[in-house]
């Protein structure tokens, strides 16, 4: 595990996160035993508190901020109705032109 392998993740919290290379064990400064194993994920919280969340748990919980920051960039480009991909734009929604009237429709 090298020391400039940290990634930002967020959930409801921003975290900073590394995968383990090999199995750790340590007690942190409460005297809280943490142990992990190859594949899991040390974890560093906002308060600088350090601790080991098992793989399956972290990455169904974390989303990488990178990976988060694409999504919202197309959700917004999709609340916008910009182009994207192949450069047309998307469907528009409906709207009453200025001086017209509203037609009613059947239900």
């Amino acid at each position: 595990m090298k020391n400039g392998d940290w990634q930002t993740y967020r959930t409801r919290f921003l975290v900073k996160a590394k995968r383990l290379s090999s199995n750790l064990s340590f007690v942190d400064h409460l005297g809280r035993q943490h142990s992990g194993r190859k594949g899991d994920y040390l974890v560093e919280s906002s308060d600088g508190m350090i601790s080991i969340t098992p793989r399956q748990i972290f990455e169904d919980i974390y989303v990488p901020i990178a990976l988060a920051e694409n999504a919202l960039d197309h959700d917004k480009s999709v609340r916008l109705g910009t182009a994207i991909g192949d450069g047309r734009k998307l469907p528009q929604p409906y709207c009453v032109r200025p001086g017209s009237t509203p037609r009613m429709g059947v239900i």
